[in-house]
């Protein structure tokens, strides 16, 4: 069941559109981290938002903040929002795990969505944030608390996600070229997520 479950994951986010744009909340209660995404990047700076959905509210706040921004989903119905509000950025419709940009970008953020990725396909996306990144870009994800595979549910839809360890996200990392610069499990101040923020060597 996980596995159809993970394969479904974008044609859930498609079909469910305009449910997913009612029921997200503005309210940024990710600002505390987004803050410190952004005094990394810098006052300026090129962001790629991967997984970014309808852009709301996270691209939103970044391009309200001045930010040249281009954002990367595979649901169309999710990115056909973002591009209807926000079309002067740049919005690209394609799986994350075939992003082939051939450029690098200041700051790289998968926030509640790289999760979703199956542990073999998360595994496969640190070169894949390595291609898009250059000495000092800023990355920053969502994961899980610890290896494994969690089932959640959206209209009435199984919703996967899955997490590695958080001693193997530290050596794809670094791996990769990246220094954990911040790590926090459950932030309770942020609905729970488990978020890593990270800078290329």
């Amino acid at each position: 069941m996980s596995d159809a479950a993970a394969k479904n994951i974008l044609t859930i986010y498609d079909t469910h559109a305009g449910a997913f744009a009612k029921l997200r909340s503005r309210h940024l209660m990710e600002k505390s981290w987004l803050d410190k995404f952004t005094r990394l990047v810098g006052e300026e700076g090129t962001i790629l938002d991967i997984g970014c959905g309808n852009g709301v509210p996270i691209a939103e706040h970044f391009i309200r903040h001045g930010y040249q921004l281009t954002g990367f989903d595979g649901a169309p119905g999710m990115l056909a929002r973002a591009q209807q509000a926000f079309p002067e950025q740049r919005w690209l419709n394609l799986d994350m795990r075939q992003m082939a940009l051939n450029e690098t970008f200041d700051g790289l953020i998968a926030w509640d969505s790289f999760f979703h990725l199956s542990h073999d396909d998360q595994r496969q996306m640190f070169p894949i944030f390595a291609r898009h990144s250059h000495s000092g870009s800023v990355l920053m994800f969502t994961s899980g608390t610890d290896n494994g595979i969690a089932m959640g549910e959206f209209e009435g839809q199984p919703l996967y996600h899955a997490s590695l360890s958080p001693d193997e996200y530290r050596q794809r990392l670094a791996d990769n070229g990246f220094t954990v610069i911040e790590v926090m499990f459950e932030d309770p101040e942020c609905g729970g997520h488990s978020v890593w923020l990270c800078q290329r060597s």
